[in-house]
């Protein structure tokens, strides 16, 4: 099978990496020091059960999707109109893609554009950009895609590859719960820099995550989503299976590039406020990320 990945920062291009592994032809799309790196010594896949070059296409381009039968979507929520109009119309008509990203409506947004099916994707895998051409696997990689005629084919393709992958029918509740995750989670570490295992130690961080959770469970609930199993449970098992694990945010802030916080925690902020939900947790620590941010443009 064909393989492109639009985006591929740490997400994209770990699972790009193991779908190469598996013997697909994947085509890796990002940034140019990335796809530099890439070209001249193949992709370093660092896993703890793998340590390996392997050599792939990288491009800058977005026309380099056109021979893909299958798109692993994983821009950030900031960017998934843009990148959905370059790639556009360069897209083969039976290619299916895969929204790889934060937040509950990328897919939904994406799907606006274009006119191949687009499977909202859950993802929980803990990695890290280590260097150009060079990503790190901290732990787990599952994937859980929503349902479509074409959700099954290609769940086997990705299971096939030494990827975790099932399929959902209740698409909206899996994107919540791991919404929920992320809004306990992003801005914290964030904040603090400090990676999961760590945080959840911390004096009474457990007691803010659960007021996120509570917050972002009655705006849920508000909205009619079914959010499945224990959001809580799932809170605290984040820190034993990912205790290594900076955030995407917390990666992003150290970069000093513009975090997804609005497409997080912010989102449970607004949705709150149009349903008349408090959420003042949740407002706190977007603020605050936010204002780190402004920090970083050298603005104030």
């Amino acid at each position: 099978m064909n393989i492109a990945v639009m985006g591929a920062g740490a997400v994209g291009s770990y699972y790009g990496g193991m779908l190469a592994r598996a013997g697909h032809p994947v085509v890796l799309v990002g940034r140019p020091a990335h796809m530099d790196a890439v070209r001249q010594h193949g992709l370093l896949l660092d896993m703890q059960s793998f340590r390996g070059h392997l050599p792939m296409t990288a491009s800058e381009r977005p026309e380099s999707v056109a021979d893909a039968e299958l798109v692993l979507f994983c821009v950030k929520s900031t960017d998934t109109e843009e990148a959905g109009r370059l790639i556009r119309p360069h897209l083969r008509s039976d290619a299916v893609v895969l929204s790889l990203q934060n937040g509950v409506d990328n897919a939904e947004r994406l799907q606006a554009l274009l006119a191949q099916p687009v499977i909202p994707t859950v993802v929980y895998v803990a990695v890290e950009m280590a260097g150009a051409g060079h990503v790190r696997h901290h732990g787990r990689g599952e994937l859980v895609l929503g349902p479509s005629a074409r959700s099954e084919e290609v769940a086997v393709a990705l299971r096939a590859a030494g990827i975790p992958a099932e399929v959902s029918e209740n698409a909206i509740g899996e994107l919540w719960a791991k919404l929920i995750l992320n809004c306990a989670y992003n801005a914290l570490s964030a904040i603090v820099q400090t990676p999961y295992g760590r945080l959840a130690q911390g004096a009474d961080v457990l007691d803010v995550m659960r007021d996120v959770v509570d917050e972002c469970l009655a705006v849920a609930g508000r909205l009619g989503v079914a959010v499945p199993g224990n959001a809580w449970e799932a809170v605290l098992r984040i820190s034993e299976t990912m205790p290594t694990q900076l955030s995407s945010t917390a990666q992003d802030l150290a970069r000093g590039k513009r975090s997804e916080i609005d497409h997080l925690n912010g989102y449970i902020v607004r949705k709150g406020r149009e349903l008349g939900v408090p959420t003042p947790v949740n407002r706190t620590l977007a603020s605050l990320v936010k204002l780190i941010e402004t920090r970083s443009d050298g603005a104030g």
